[in-house]
C-alpha cells in the first residue's frame, strides 16, 4: 500500500490543470500528480474523458480511468460555453501548468488560447500535445498515437521479416509522448525560475517515438540504410531473440555485450564459436544468427523455463522469462520493487495498479487516490476558487457545468 502523500513531494505546490484527453496528455498531468502535483482534470459536463469507457470494466465502471486518473481532482466544464470561458481563465489564473490536447486553433476559436491564458498569468506553461503538432501541412488532421506508431517507422520494422508491418496492441507512441511532455514541462517550468515567464510546449506524439527508434535517420542520411523487419532478431548483435523452453514457456536472450555473448555460447556446449573472427562483433555475429539461434535454442529447448534461467543466472549471462500479466503480479522482481502496488478505491475496494515511476529516497512520489468519478470535485473547487453558491448554479443553468 502507498504511503499518503507528504509534505515532501518534490511538485507539491504546482497546479496542473489537464484538459486532455486519450491518452498522452492526461498520461503526462498523471506522472505530474504521482510526484505531489495538484491536478484538477477538465472534462466536458455531457462527454466524459473517453478514457473512463476505454477497455474492461466492473460494475459498469471503466477500470483504465482508475489509473490514468489517479491523484487527480475531476470538475465539468464547457469550455466552449461563455461562463466556461470565464471559469477557465479564473482557473488559470492560479495554475502553473494547462496540459490540452484541442486540434490546434480549438482554444484560439473559444477564446482561450496562448495570448489570453498568458494575459491572465505570465508564468503560465501551456503544454500543447497533439499528433502532429501545432503548424506544418498534418496540423489540422485528426490524429491518435497509432498514426505516430505508423508514421515514425516503428511498424515498418516491426515484425517478422514476411509478415505485414506490426502494430503494437497498447498505446506505446502516446505513453512515449506522455513521459516526453512530462519532461518537457519540467524544463519549461525551470527555464521560469531564471526567466519568470511561462512559454509553449508543442509536442507533436509523431515525434518522441521517432527519437526512441534510435539512429535510423542517421543511418539513412550516412548510408542510405533502411533498417528492415527482423522480427525478434536484431541486426546489432546475435543470439538475441526468444527460444521455447521443455515445458512450454518462452525467454528472451540478448548478447548486447561481448562478454555476455561469449558466456552464453559457453554455457551451451559452442565454445568454439567463439574462436571464429566474425564471432568478435555483434554486427558480424548478426549475420551468423541462424547458427547461434539454432544453438541456443537447442540448449534451452531440453530445460525448463526456470532450470534456463538458473543456469543463465549462474553464467551470469542475460536472460529473462517472457511474461504475461499473469507472471508480473507474481514475478518476485517486482515484488520487491512494489511495481505493481495496492490501492483502496472507494468504489471497488482495493485495487492493484503500477506504482509511481521511480523511487526519489528523500522526496518519495505515491498514489493518493484513483481515478474519481466524473465532476465529483467540481462544486469544492469553485469554491475554493471564491465562487458563491448563486453563481454556481448560474453557471449549471446554463450548461456550462
Amino acid at each position: 500500500m502507498n504511503a499518503p502523500n507528504t509534505p515532501t513531494a518534490p511538485l507539491e505546490g504546482l497546479r496542473v490543470l489537464d484538459l486532455a484527453t486519450l491518452f498522452a496528455g492526461p498520461l503526462a498531468a498523471t506522472l505530474l500528480g504521482d510526484f505531489g502535483a495538484e491536478v484538477v482534470k477538465v472534462e466536458h459536463p455531457r462527454r466524459p474523458d473517453p478514457s473512463r469507457g476505454h477497455g474492461p470494466a466492473k460494475d459498469g465502471i471503466g477500470l483504465w480511468w482508475k489509473l490514468l486518473g489517479r491523484n487527480k481532482r475531476t470538475m465539468t466544464l464547457d469550455l466552449s460555453s461563455p461562463g466556461g470561458r470565464e471559469v477557465l481563465l479564473e482557473l488559470a489564473a492560479g495554475a502553473d501548468v494547462v496540459v490540452e490536447n484541442f486540434r490546434p486553433g480549438t482554444l484560439e476559436r473559444w477564446g482561450l488560447g496562448w495570448d489570453q491564458l498568458s494575459a491572465v498569468n505570465p508564468r503560465l506553461v501551456l503544454a500543447r500535445v497533439t499528433a502532429f503538432g501545432q503548424f506544418g501541412p498534418y496540423a489540422h488532421r485528426p490524429g491518435f498515437g497509432t498514426l505516430a506508431e505508423a508514421m515514425s517507422g516503428f511498424a515498418a520494422v516491426t515484425g517478422e521479416p514476411d509478415g505485414p508491418p506490426t502494430l503494437p496492441p497498447f498505446g506505446l507512441a502516446d505513453s512515449i509522448a506522455a513521459l516526453a511532455t512530462a519532461y518537457a514541462v519540467m524544463a519549461a517550468l525551470s527555464g521560469r525560475e531564471r526567466t519568470g515567464r511561462g512559454q509553449v510546449v508543442d509536442l507533436a506524439i509523431i515525434e518522441p517515438i521517432l527519437t526512441v527508434l534510435g539512429p535510423q535517420p542517421l543511418w539513412y542520411d550516412q548510408l542510405g540504410y533502411v533498417q528492415p523487419r527482423t522480427g525478434n532478431r536484431s541486426r546489432n548483435n546475435a543470439p538475441r531473440n526468444t527460444y521455447r523452453t521443455s515445458d512450454g514457456h518462452w525467454v528472451a536472450v540478448s548478447t548486447s555485450a561481448q562478454s555476455v555473448a561469449e558466456r552464453v555460447m559457453r554455457l551451451v556446449g559452442r565454445p568454439e564459436l567463439i574462436d571464429e573472427p566474425w564471432f568478435a562483433a555483434g554486427t558480424t555475429r548478426a549475420e551468423h544468427a541462424d547458427e547461434l539461434d539454432e544453438a541456443v535454442g537447442h540448449w534451452i529447448a531440453r530445460r525448463t523455463r526456470d532450470e534456463a534461467v538458473s543456469a543463465f543466472e549462474k553464467a551470469e549471462a542475460a536472460i529473462a522469462p517472457v511474461h504475461d500479466v499473469r507472471d508480473v503480479m507474481e514475478d518476485p522482481q517486482y515484488r520487491a520493487l512494489d511495481s505493481v502496488t495496492e490501492v483502496d478505491d472507494p468504489e471497488l475496494g482495493p485495487l492493484r495498479m503500477q506504482n509511481v515511476l521511480f523511487r526519489l529516497s528523500e522526496t518519495p512520489g505515491a498514489i493518493r487516490w484513483t481515478g474519481r468519478p466524473h465532476g465529483a470535485d467540481t462544486e469544492e473547487i469553485l469554491t475554493e476558487l471564491g465562487f458563491v453558491p448563486s453563481r454556481i448554479a448560474a453557471l449549471r443553468a446554463e450548461g456550462a457545468l
